[in-house]
């Protein structure tokens, strides 16, 4: 069993152009799955992913 304390999390990303904008291409948010090191990265993880909604590479951000 893994301890509550772990070194690496699993964080959730979330594209911040599927949130902000209504009239996209199709309805949903685009969302993927990574670990970060806690101790490495305190600071909320921005990368650019591909959006399937969007149809385009964007910004997405960690969310809680």
């Amino acid at each position: 069993m893994a301890k509550s304390k772990d070194v690496r999390l699993v964080i959730t990303l979330e594209c911040t152009e599927c949130r902000t904008n209504p009239d996209k291409r199709s309805a949903g948010v685009s969302r993927y799955t990574t670990t970060k090191n806690r101790r490495n990265t305190t600071a909320r993880l921005e990368l650019k992913k591909f959006c399937p909604h969007c149809n385009k590479h964007t910004v997405h951000k960690e969310i809680k």
